[in-house]
C-alpha cells in the first residue's frame, strides 16, 4: 500500500525499499555492522560502497530505472559524493551522466567523478541548482535529485540491513545532508520496529535541518553559513523537499555536532575499527561521543557515510582509485 502525507504527496514505503534493494545487489555492497570496542556503538561503514559513499545505492536505484524506460541522459548536482555515485550507476547502466559540482569541491571528488565517466561541470556553490537545471534543459537529460523518490528507496536499504543485522538496536544515527539517506533508513527502520528511534545529525555549523525539525517547517540557512563546516557533503542549505516530508513523519529527533566532535569521531573509527572517514562520514559517530547518555538504552548503530579521504590522512584531498566491486 503506498503511503502519502496529508498533503497527497507520495512517500517512500517498506516495499519501495525492498524492490530498490534487490535492484541494486549486484552493483553495491552489502556492509556489515561493527562493534566499537568497549562501546554500545555498532558502526555501518559505507566508506566500503564501490564509491567510497552511502550515495552509490540510492544513485544505482534510479539510474536502473531510468535506463529501464529508456532514459539516455541524466543530470546531477552534488557536493561530491552524489556526483560520483551517478556517474558510476551511468557507466553501470550505460547511460551519459553530467555532474554539476561546486568550485568548494575537495579535488579527489572531481577527479572520481571524472574517472568514471561523468561530464564535470564547476560553479559557485550557491549556483548549483540553477546550473543543474539549465544543463537539462540544453541536453533534454533527465535530473536526479538527491532525494529523488528512487533514490530515497535506494538508501533506504541501508537500514534494512541495519535491522536484519541487529534487530534489538534501540537507536539508529543517520548524517543529514539533504536528508534522502535519512528518510530511506528511517522509512525501512520504522518498518522493521517503529519502537527504534531514528535520529539526524549535522553539524552544528550546517543545522538547518535541525532547525526545520525544531520548528516544524522546512527552514533554509545561506549558504554563507552552511559552508563553514568541514564536513563538505554536508552544506546543502536546506532538506530536499522529498526528503522532509520523510523526515517530519518518521525520525524521532534531530542532533547536532562540533567540528571538534567530528575529529574526534575520525580519529575513534581509524584508531578503533581502521576504517576512514571523511568529516561528513564521521558525525553519526561524533553524536554517539557528544550525545550518549542521552539515547536510549540498548545497542547504537552510527552510520559512517563516506570515506572519500586519502590514504594516510582524514583531511587530504588527494584523489583516489574508486574500490572495486
Amino acid at each position: 500500500m503506498e503511503a502519502e502525507d496529508a498533503a497527497g504527496v507520495r512517500l517512500v514505503a517498506a516495499a519501495d525499499v525492498r524492490a530498490a534493494g534487490d535492484r541494486i545487489a549486484p552493483y553495491v555492497r552489502r556492509t556489515p555492522l561493527l562493534r566499537v570496542p568497549g562501546e554500545r556503538l555498532w558502526v555501518k561503514p559505507e566508506n566500503r560502497q564501490p564509491t567510497r559513499s552511502f550515495k552509490v545505492r540510492g544513485a544505482v536505484n534510479a539510474v536502473g530505472r531510468l535506463a529501464g524506460h529508456g532514459v539516455r541522459h541524466v543530470v546531477a548536482q552534488s557536493s561530491g559524493n552524489h556526483a560520483q555515485a551517478i556517474a558510476y550507476a551511468a557507466a553501470e547502466h550505460g547511460v551519459r551522466a553530467t555532474v554539476v559540482l561546486p568550485d568548494t569541491a575537495p579535488e579527489l571528488k572531481v577527479s572520481a567523478a571524472r574517472r568514471l565517466g561523468a561530464e564535470v561541470v564547476i560553479v559557485p556553490p550557491a549556483l548549483r541548482e540553477e546550473a543543474c537545471l539549465a544543463l537539462a534543459d540544453r541536453f533534454g537529460a533527465t535530473v536526479i535529485g538527491s532525494d529523488a523518490f528512487d533514490v530515497i528507496a535506494g538508501h533506504g536499504s541501508a537500514g534494512t540491513e541495519i535491522c536484519l543485522d541487529l534487530p534489538d538496536a534501540g537507536t539508529v544515527l543517520v548524517p543529514v545532508c539533504n536528508g534522502g539517506l535519512l528518510a530511506g533508513i528511517a522509512v525501512a527502520v520504522k518498518a522493521a520496529d517503529p519502537a527504534i528511534r531514528v535520529i539526524g545529525v549535522e553539524p552544528e555549523l550546517a543545522a538547518d535541518g535541525a532547525a526545520s525539525f525544531r520548528s516544524g517547517t522546512r527552514t533554509a540557512w545561506p549558504v554563507e553559513l552552511t559552508y563553514r563546516t568541514r564536513a563538505d557533503g554536508l552544506r546543502a542549505p536546506v532538506l530536499g523537499a522529498l526528503a522532509w516530508e520523510h523526515i517530519h513523519r518518521y525520525v524521532d529527533d534531530m542532533v547536532t555536532v562540533t567540528e571538534d566532535a567530528i575529529d574526534a569521531a575520525a580519529v575513534l573509527l581509524r584508531r578503533e575499527l581502521g576504517e576512514r572517514a571523511e568529516p561528513s562520514g564521521a558525525v553519526a559517530t561524533a553524536a554517539y561521543l557528544t550525545h550518549q547518555a542521552h539515547l536510549p538504552q540498548g545497542p547504537v548503530v552510527a552510520v559512517l557515510s563516506g570515506g572519500n579521504v586519502a590514504i594516510g590522512t582524514e583531511t587530504s584531498q588527494e584523489p583516489q582509485e574508486p574500490l572495486a566491486r
